[in-house]
């Protein structure tokens, strides 16, 4: 008998939906995966959120301007 990883058996996978940052197509990244390429435009998709200066940084707003913050935040 061969002792097999939980994680690595492809019945437990789970797959998430992600935005592409660059061209917005959704792509699905399984559980196994911390990374793909968009199939529309090619870009690298994680499955994290990569931090950015809007999260820790006070003058964040100041300095991409309002629009582009609240894009980046998620604001609409």
């Amino acid at each position: 008998m061969t002792f097999k990883c939980p994680g690595q058996d492809m019945r437990n996978l789970l797959v998430s939906l992600h935005k592409c940052p660059d061209c917005g197509a959704e792509v699905e990244i399984f559980s196994d995966e911390a990374r793909v390429r968009c199939p529309k435009c090619g870009t690298r998709v994680y499955r994290e959120k990569v931090p950015s200066c809007i999260d820790w940084c006070a003058s964040a707003r100041q300095c991409l301007g309002e629009e582009r913050w609240k894009e980046l935040r998620g604001e609409d």
